[in-house]
């Protein structure tokens, strides 16, 4: 396991403003977990209430992205960081961005669970999406945990169970094109499951961006655009 100590600086100050950015990432990233679980309950249980609180809860996720920039920004400007404090800055922003997307991603899914929740077409895809899901909710966690500890391991794992989600949204698609075309009546239903099944999907792709940014700290290298092979070759 390779992680990377943030506090070494001469100013205690300096060390406090980056932790205190650190520990807000990840904050923001409990409570991200916290709406795509309880989407993904409201839709799997059919509860338009579970699904409300998601939709209407999603401006505290955008209060943190909003605050985090803020502070980063002003260590940019009062601190002007070099090296790795530097890049640690820019991940934390490039992550909360991720976070936000992630919420945003829940709210749609939690949107898309208060129509299904009114349907009657498409619910033997529900278990499908729920297992979609779940991947997708320990993906997040584990990025996370990475994000936590900077681990560069850890971080090229939860890359390498993004092939697990896209796999899954490939069946989730395919069933979802069977039942359609079995029933037309049930096209509506299941193209709103399909929207949300996309959500998940992008949301694994998220979490595969902040292991990059985990990375990209740790070890000083942008490695956006490098396959999962190539990284492991050089750091796994």
């Amino acid at each position: 396991m390779e992680t990377s100590d943030i506090n070494h600086h001469y100013s205690q100050q300096f060390n406090n403003e980056l932790e205190d950015i650190r520990s807000r990432v990840l904050a923001m990233g409990g409570l991200v977990e916290k709406q795509l679980a309880e989407a993904i309950a409201a839709l799997s249980q059919g509860r338009s209430d579970i699904a409300e609180g998601v939709v209407s809860g999603d401006y505290k996720v955008n209060a943190f992205d909003v605050e985090i920039d803020e502070r980063c920004t002003k260590i940019l400007a009062l601190r002007k960081p070099s090296a790795s404090d530097l890049r640690l800055v820019l991940a934390v922003i490039k992550t909360t961005a991720d976070l936000e997307r992630i919420g945003d991603e829940a709210k749609r899914v939690a949107r898309m669970a208060i129509g299904a929740a009114s349907g009657d077409h498409g619910r033997n895809l529900f278990g499908q999406i729920a297992h979609l899901g779940s991947l997708v909710q320990g993906m997040l966690h584990r990025v996370l945990d990475a994000f936590a500890r900077m681990d560069v391991d850890a971080a090229i794992s939860v890359a390498h169970d993004d092939r697990d989600i896209d796999r899954e949204y490939e069946s989730v698609m395919r069933q979802s094109m069977t039942y359609m075309m079995e029933d037309p009546r049930s096209i509506p239903n299941v193209i709103d499951l399909i929207w949300a099944a996309r959500a998940l999907e992008r949301s694994g792709d998220r979490c595969c961006n902040i292991s990059e940014y985990i990375i990209y700290f740790v070890k000083g290298k942008d490695v956006r655009h490098t396959s999962l092979e190539q990284i492991r070759a050089e750091f796994g």
